[in-house]
This record gives structure tokens, C-alpha cells and sequence, in this order.
């Protein structure tokens, strides 16, 4: 029996999606999680999603679509997080390649499905910006997000869409996306989290860090980002709710835009015009930016007065909780630097690491 799990936008929903597979089909084989190379610019210095091209070591599952296994490698400059994941976690990750747009993309698809025969079809998405019309002011990538449901809702197989932890991306807010959500189909706990204890460990993804934390019971509120987006953690937040596809296809305005695409290019072209930007010029941009950074030694005492008042203007602003992507970032530290700084404040300041999360303390 074989589960196929699509990770709306790459990255942190894989990781969300082997959670997933856990609470709803744990007593069952491994799931094959469908997800893009895509971890931004905290792990590959690239802009835009890798295409199989970019790996050594994948492996053929049909002409059409390539598995990455623990063996694989991103040829340099690029980077990627699936091969790890491939190798810490029970399932099969499989790469999806939006160079050729919505059309290569539901090609990738269709081969899979009539490949394996699935036994069901999920279309996961964290946060919920799935379901974005397109003209939201909070918005920022929902482009991975606009191809995969465009393309999921052309495959020749039954896909059920699930949003996990509206508002977890800092995006939109839970009550943007309140009326279009469906039944409950499971609520997180702390023991669904231990299915991706390893990864969570490393990997960046905000929104999923914050979904397994608030599966672990906490709550407050958590700043993310570079831009440092407040994002409340509630009772809701580890819930997951089932939404109709076709309404959601109706809401997403880029979605059908970039459903007959095939090239990125292409859809990228419409997300300038439906959203008035596109997410991997952001990335284009901040790219050049990083490169003229000149790099920071990790100095321990620096880092720690630059956290001090850090951590005293985030307590100003009602923080509980931040992400180590935040933090990073807070402190002019470059995205590869994240994990060391981790470790440097984890292995000192245990007290105030809420797995996966860096907890503010209050005023003494």
C-alpha cells in the first residue's frame, strides 16, 4: 500500500509531510513524498528551485521522475536538504521539476500515479497560502504553491488537499483563509512530532518548526523571518483541515493563471502580473545582496550582547518565541553560519530552546 504525499511548497511541508504520514497512515509502509528542491537562500546560495540536472546520484522511479536518495549530492554551488532527509527519514522523496511548468509538472504526476497506484493522494500545505487569491499585501512566495495545486488538480486521480497550521507562514492570517476551511482531518501532539524529532533538528523551515512546536504545546507568539513577522502559536495551530480542491483552485488567482504554463519562465511572468512580483526575484536579489556581505567570525561574546539586546527589544514587542532563521539573520550572520549558532546557544541556554524554537525569556 503505497500513500503519495505532495508537498505544496517544498522544503519544510516534506518534513511536514513525513508528520503527516506518521499521524494518519503510521501503521503502513514508507510514503513517497513528491517536493521541490527548493530550501531558498539559508541553504542554497541559488535562486529558484534545482531541477534533476543540478544533482549527482538520483535515481530513475519512472522516465519522468527522479527519487533522491541518501546518496545524492547537489553539485556545487548548490545546496539541498532532501538528501539528508533521504537519509533520516523511513520514506521515499521525489523530485519535483517545475521548469516546465504546470504542464511538466502534472506529466511528472500522472507518470507517478500510474506508476504506483497509490493508495491516496495528498496535497499538503503549511500555513495556508495556498489558498491566497493572489492580491493579499502579506503575501510572499505563493508561486511553489500556485504550481503544485494547479497541477494536482489536472491529475488523472483523486487529490485531497490538507492546509496544516493556518497562518504558521507568516502570510496570511488564520481568518484570511477561515471561510474556504473544511473538516478536521487530525490535530498534531508532541507524539506525531517524534516521527521528525532528527530533522528538526537541522532543518530551517519556520512554519513547520513552529508546527511541531505548537504540536508540543506551546503557545505565544513567534517572530520569523528577516523581516520579523510576528506569527501566533494557538490551540488551532497544529490542527489540519481538509479543503475542497476545486474551491480552492477558485480562489487562487495565480493557480489558474499558470494552469496551461510550461516553462518557469513562464509562470513566473504571471505571477508578476496576478501578485505584482515574483518570489524568486526576491531570491534573485537578496542573492546579490548576500554575496557583497562581507562574512562575521562567530564570536561568542559579540554574539552573546547582540542576543541580549536582541532578545530585550523582541520582549518589547510581546515575543515569546523566535526561529534560529530569525536569529540569524537579526544578528548580520550569514545563512550558513545558522547551525553553529544553534549549537553555541542551545549547548549554553538550554533552557530556553522550546524544540525547534528559541524562547524568549522574560524580564528578571
Amino acid at each position: 500500500m503505497t500513500r503519495l504525499i505532495v508537498a505544496a511548497g517544498g522544503g519544510g511541508d516534506a518534513v511536514a509531510a513525513a508528520m503527516l504520514h506518521a499521524a494518519l497512515y503510521g501503521g503502513e509502509s514508507q510514503a513517497v513524498i513528491l517536493t521541490y528542491a527548493w530550501d531558498r537562500l539559508l541553504i542554497d546560495p541559488l535562486p529558484g528551485p534545482r531541477r534533476a540536472c543540478d544533482f549527482t546520484g538520483l535515481e530513475h522511479l519512472t522516465p519522468a521522475v527522479w527519487a533522491v536518495p541518501a546518496q545524492a549530492l547537489p553539485i556545487a554551488p548548490a545546496g539541498s536538504t532532501l538528501p539528508r532527509l533521504a537519509s533520516e527519514l523511513p520514506h521515499t522523496f521525489v523530485l519535483l521539476d517545475p521548469c516546465q511548468g504546470v504542464e511538466g509538472l502534472t506529466h511528472q504526476l500522472d507518470d507517478l500515479v500510474s506508476h504506483l497506484g497509490p493508495e491516496s493522494i495528498d496535497l499538503l500545505d503549511v500555513g495556508g497560502d495556498i489558498l491566497a487569491r493572489g492580491d493579499e499585501p502579506t503575501l510572499k512566495s505563493p508561486l511553489a504553491d500556485a504550481l503544485a495545486l494547479a497541477a494536482c488538480s489536472r491529475v488523472r486521480a483523486p487529490v485531497r488537499l490538507l492546509v496544516a497550521g493556518p497562518g504558521l507562514d507568516g502570510e496570511l492570517l488564520p481568518k484570511d483563509v477561515a471561510d474556504v476551511l473544511g473538516p478536521v482531518v487530525h490535530t498534531f501532539t508532541a507524539r506525531d512530532v517524534d516521527a521528525i524529532s532528527s530533522a528538526l533538528e537541522w532543518h530551517p523551515s519556520e512554519a513547520t518548526g513552529m508546527l511541531a512546536a505548537a504540536a508540543g504545546g506551546v503557545r505565544g507568539t513567534c517572530e520569523i523571518r528577516d523581516a520579523g513577522l510576528p506569527v501566533a502559536l494557538t490551540d488551532d495551530s497544529p490542527t489540519v483541515y481538509e479543503v475542497d480542491l476545486d474551491n480552492a483552485v477558485s480562489r487562487n488567482q495565480l493557480a489558474r493563471a499558470v494552469m496551461a504554463t510550461t516553462h518557469l519562465d513562464e509562470a513566473e511572468a504571471h505571477s508578476r502580473q496576478v501578485c505584482g512580483y515574483s518570489e524568486i526575484d526576491y531570491e534573485r536579489n537578496k542573492a546579490l545582496r548576500l554575496k557583497k556581505q562581507q562574512p562575521t567570525k562567530l564570536a561568542p561574546a559579540t554574539i552573546w550582547a547582540q542576543l541580549d539586546q536582541f532578545e530585550t527589544e523582541a520582549r518589547a514587542r510581546g515575543i515569546t518565541h523566535t526561529t534560529f532563521r530569525r536569529i540569524t539573520e537579526a544578528l548580520n550572520l550569514n545563512g550558513s553560519q545558522r547551525d553553529d549558532l544553534r549549537q553555541l546557544l542551545v549547548n549554553s541556554r538550554p533552557e530556553q530552546y522550546d524544540v525547534p524554537l528559541w524562547r524568549i525569556p522574560n524580564a528578571t
